[in-house]
């Protein structure tokens, strides 16, 4: 019967929102039985005229049923607390070998595009029995990312970046809405999310259409709007070097300390002059305006290719990407790698050849 009432379980995370879900309604039905039961026996026992004992309980069972009443309340409340709030914490916790995606929402449709490159509106092609990290944001206006059949929910918020995953158990086809008003054609940000066996997402992936990955658009970003002049390893500009920051602590003006995530590289883009690394001046220009939430997130990526090594300067042109989409980066030619230094030579002269 509560299989023909909920929506269809395709995911780990519907299958803890499930029992949650069931076991509230279970005890909110066992209380209301008894409220109910109690409602009845007193109004029957106690009713005009019968010759019921209306004297007060003794005090001692009073007392005790007091304390055990108040006790059982409050064990049912922690118990529910700690039940609900162990999934939220889950949700949140994302496996380290998720695959990851990063997702752009704007007036109305979904942009997806994994960490090789490939590419989708309005759908999302994920292999089963596998985590996936949603990385999102939103290029207008408040959006919330929405797959009834994973119990996935997420808002999804203009300069901004939330996260989500989720770890489908099902192949299939399955639904993916808007649930936050976002303007006239709200009900049209339709897309699908398509679930697949390992082997023919693979199949999938390596037919798409070849392109840069994010940290490789990141990269030719990085060039092309100025930034390589002042970060880049060698620049005359006196400015921190991003090579090997990612995740790690990175010291501010007053003592403070920030951790160079995700956050903090948005934060520095869009708001450089809040937290300054020590020892530099608060030169650098804001890029609100000049950079779109999706390049933020490619030229994101990129930083985060550069490592969390100390010390560790890399090169354009020579990335050591890292993905974690099945079968690794494909192999790129060099021609397609932005900042690569030009090798061909000219042909030498001689005779020409009729073919």
């Amino acid at each position: 019967m509560a299989g023909l009432l909920m929506p269809e379980t395709a995911s780990l995370q519907a299958v803890l929102t499930d029992r949650i879900f069931i076991g509230l309604t279970i005890a909110s039905a066992v209380i209301l039985a008894l409220v109910i039961g109690l409602i009845l026996v007193f109004s029957i026992r106690f009713r005009r005229g019968s010759k019921a004992n209306r004297h007060p309980l003794p005090e001692i069972v009073s007392r005790e049923f007091e304390i055990g009443w108040t006790a059982a309340t409050i064990f049912l409340f922690v118990f529910v607390f700690w039940w609900a709030a162990s999934a939220e914490i889950g949700a949140y916790s994302v496996p380290p070998d998720a695959i990851e995606i990063h997702v752009v929402a704007k007036q109305w449709m979904w942009k997806t595009q994994a960490s090789n490159g490939a590419r989708e509106i309005n759908e999302l092609h994920v292999p089963v029995n596998k985590p996936v990290k949603l990385i999102m944001t939103s290029q207008d206006v408040i959006h919330s990312f929405f797959v009834p059949a994973f119990r996935l929910k997420r808002d999804v918020l203009p300069d901004q970046q939330t996260e989500a995953w989720f770890q489908a158990t099902k192949t299939g086809t399955f639904h993916l809405l808007c649930t936050e008003y976002c303007g006239t054609d709200h009900a049209r940000m339709l897309g699908r999310v398509i679930v697949m066996e390992p082997e023919a997402y693979a199949s999938w992936l390596s037919a798409q259409p070849e392109g840069d990955d994010l940290a490789h658009q990141g990269e030719r970003l990085f060039s092309e709007r100025g930034c390589a002049g002042c970060h880049a390893p060698g620049s005359a500009v006196h400015a921190p070097s991003l090579a090997g920051i990612w995740e790690r602590p990175v010291p501010l003006e007053g003592g403070r300390f920030a951790t160079a995530d995700a956050a903090y590289i948005r934060d520095s883009i869009l708001q450089p002059g809040r937290d300054v690394v020590a020892g530099y001046a608060p030169v650098m220009p804001s890029y609100a305006g000049l950079l779109d939430d999706g390049e933020i997130q490619a030229i994101t990526a990129y930083i985060r290719a550069l490592g969390s090594e100390p010390g560790v300067v890399r090169s354009l042109g020579t990335p050591e990407m890292r993905s974690n989409v099945p079968g690794g980066v494909r192999e790129r030619s060099p021609a397609m790698v932005p900042g690569a230094p030009v090798l061909d030579e000219p042909a030498p002269a001689g005779p020409g050849v009729r073919p």
